[in-house]
C-alpha cells in the first residue's frame, strides 16, 4: 500500500461520525465519484491485525461498493490504483461460496498480503 494516500483520497476522508481517521492514516472511510458514481470505500493498511486476533499473515484490504451495483472493473482499477503502486499486486478472491460473507450486497474487495511473495502462474498464459 502507498506510503502516502493521494490526495484525491485525503479530499473524500471521512472526518467526523463513526468513521473519522485522519489525514495521513493509511486507512479509513472514503466517498468519492469516478465517472458519475458515487464510490464507498473502506481501507485498512493491517495495522491492528494481530489485536483482533486475527492469524499472519498481515493483509492490506480496500473494499468498494456503489450504492445500486456491484461495481465495474474500470472502478475496481481505479480504486487498485490510489491505494497501490503500479508494481504490488493485489487481488480479488472467489472464495468458496461456503465462506461468503454478504454484508453488503453490491461490495468488492481487494486483497494484498504484506510480505508475502504470491505465485503467479507462467507469464504466457497472462497475455
Amino acid at each position: 500500500m502507498r506510503s502516502r494516500l493521494p490526495s484525491t483520497l485525503e479530499q473524500s476522508r471521512f472526518r467526523s461520525g463513526g468513521m473519522e481517521t485522519k489525514t495521513g492514516d493509511r486507512f479509513g472511510y472514503f466517498m468519492l465519484q469516478f465517472k458519475g458514481t458515487a464510490l464507498r470505500i473502506i481501507a485498512s493498511d493491517g495495522v491492528g491485525w494481530d489485536e483482533l486476533g486475527f492469524d499472519p499473515p498481515v493483509w492490506e484490504h480496500v473494499s468498494v461498493s456503489t450504492e445500486f451495483r456491484t461495481p465495474w472493473w474500470d472502478e475496481m482499477a481505479y480504486v487498485r490504483d490510489l491505494f497501490w503502486s503500479d508494481e504490488e499486486l493485489v487481488l480479488q478472491f472467489h472464495v468458496p461460496k461456503s465462506m461468503h460473507i454478504n454484508v453488503h450486497p453490491f461490495c468488492l474487495h481487494l486483497w494484498r498480503p504484506i510480505g508475502v511473495e504470491i505465485p503467479l502462474p507462467p507469464i504466457q498464459t497472462l497475455a
